[in-house]
């Protein structure tokens, strides 16, 4: 081929893309006996980690647009997992805050990072390879976006 850059096999975004196509793929059976798809699960994490926060932080957090999220977290709201609130500083900023039920579901998923490395076959890949694809990934994800 004449063009070696534009082979599939020399492009660094296809191996990551692949990879977030099958992880995503091995978490949904873990998230369907949450009753949780995979975004609602990101969205999740970060209000586990903290919560009330704006629909415009969890944009930030997930890389996201905010006509991404918005629609999402209205289902979930619908859901009954969390609130919708204006804020009382600022009218035009949403917080977002768990409700007991989302707040509950954090107990059940927390099994699922080991569930999901134990369904993995990456018998090649120790833990601390994956810890240090992942330390490199998050390195690229800030040097792409600044």
């Amino acid at each position: 081929m004449e063009y070696e850059q534009l082979k599939l096999g020399n492009q660094v975004c296809f191996p990551i893309y692949a990879a977030s196509r099958l992880i995503t793929r091995a978490y949904q059976p873990l998230l369907d006996q949450l009753g949780l798809t995979y975004p609602q699960y990101l969205v999740l994490l970060v209000l586990w980690e903290t919560d009330e926060v704006s629909v415009n932080d969890i944009s930030e957090n997930l890389i996201l647009n905010t006509n991404t999220v918005t629609p999402l977290l209205k289902r979930m709201e619908t859901q009954g997992l969390i609130n919708r609130n204006r804020s009382n500083s600022d009218e035009r900023r949403v917080i977002i805050s768990l409700t007991k039920k989302g707040n509950d579901l954090k107990e059940q998923a927390a099994t699922i990072p080991q569930q999901l490395l134990e369904k993995l076959d990456v018998s090649e890949l120790d833990l601390h390879e994956i810890i240090d694809l992942r330390d490199k990934l998050n390195r690229l994800i800030d040097a792409i976006r600044n």
